[in-house]
């Protein structure tokens, strides 16, 4: 991992655990969504780094409550729930990616996968929310279009998004390549 991923980490850890930004003070009324953003070719430390905040946090502030999710792993869980894994690598052995994509897309709406996420997260039992493994969710699930459902969930809990690419404010770039307009969060670190 590079100095700079390091530092920009090591300020992650110092933001996520002042007070103003676990009471979501000074944002103007805007949902406290914030980005981290993150070469992808840095996923691995980052999945490790995701934890390694979390036990940072709950060392020094042992009354936080923090929830981590990977959300790939989400994805899985609630494909198996809805008896479609298995099925889901039959279609895509047998028709394809494409014909998989289009066998996912009702069970996989975004309104869907956004009430399976709230259920996870308990923003109400939890101070700070962390989710990681976006990258592996593509194409399955674009995360502005989750974080755009998401809205209307989360008032006042943080939610920090771990993101392989980058973020400029106004525009998500997943992979540094594949754009998306989304404006709501904000950059966790410079």
């Amino acid at each position: 991992m590079n100095e700079d991923l390091k530092n920009r980490l090591n300020k992650a850890i110092q933001r996520v655990q002042s007070k103003e930004f676990l009471e979501s003070t000074g944002l103007g009324n805007e949902i406290a969504f914030y980005i981290f953003d993150y070469p992808p070719d840095c996923e691995l430390e980052i999945r490790e780094n995701v934890h390694h905040i979390a036990k940072q946090v709950s060392k020094k502030h042992p009354d936080i409550r923090i929830k981590t999710i990977n959300l790939f792993e989400l994805l899985i869980q609630y494909l198996k729930e809805r008896n479609l894994l298995d099925k889901s690598f039959a279609i895509q052995r047998e028709k394809g990616d494409e014909a998989l994509m289009k066998a996912l897309k009702g069970p996989l709406n975004e309104t869907k996968v956004a009430e399976v996420f709230v259920k996870e997260a308990e923003p109400d039992k939890h101070d700070l929310i962390l989710v990681y493994g976006v990258g592996s969710c593509y194409p399955m699930l674009r995360s502005h279009t989750l974080l755009n459902n998401l809205h209307t969930y989360f008032q006042n809990v943080p939610l920090v998004l771990f993101y392989p690419g980058t973020y400029d404010g106004q525009e998500l770039k997943l992979f540094g390549k594949i754009k998306s307009n989304y404006y709501r969060a904000f950059r966790l670190v410079d």
